[in-house]
């Protein structure tokens, strides 16, 4: 496949810098997210740049299918914060704390 403008780079090494190193104004744009279907057809667009209060569904990692609204966006870190995934996170019932571990001691022993 040939080069389409040679005032783009084509290495690797440089485009990956480009992307990491961008401004904001082009992170917003690379941090896009899908549209669903019925809102597809509505606005006449594939993706829409992510914004605060916007309604989300995770689709990659251990949150995936949780949906919930966008409090944050972060370019800077390329992070957006989901209300709902961060409160069940801060609230794991399930979560082992620190020595509160099964021992067994002289006063276990006794009981």
């Amino acid at each position: 496949m040939a080069k389409f403008s040679k005032d783009v780079s084509s290495s690797r090494r440089k485009s990956r810098k480009a992307h990491f190193s961008a401004p904001s104004s082009v992170r917003r744009k690379i941090m896009s997210a899908a549209l669903a279907k019925d809102l597809r057809e509505k606005y006449n667009t594939r993706s829409v740049p992510i914004r605060k209060d916007d309604e989300v569904r995770i689709v990659r990692g251990s949150n995936k299918g949780r949906e919930g609204k966008v409090s944050q966006v972060y370019r800077k870190r390329w992070i957006d914060k989901d209300r709902k995934a961060l409160l069940e996170r801060k609230n794991r019932s399930n979560r082992k704390e620190k020595g509160k571990e099964a021992t067994n001691s002289p006063d276990a022993m006794e009981e």
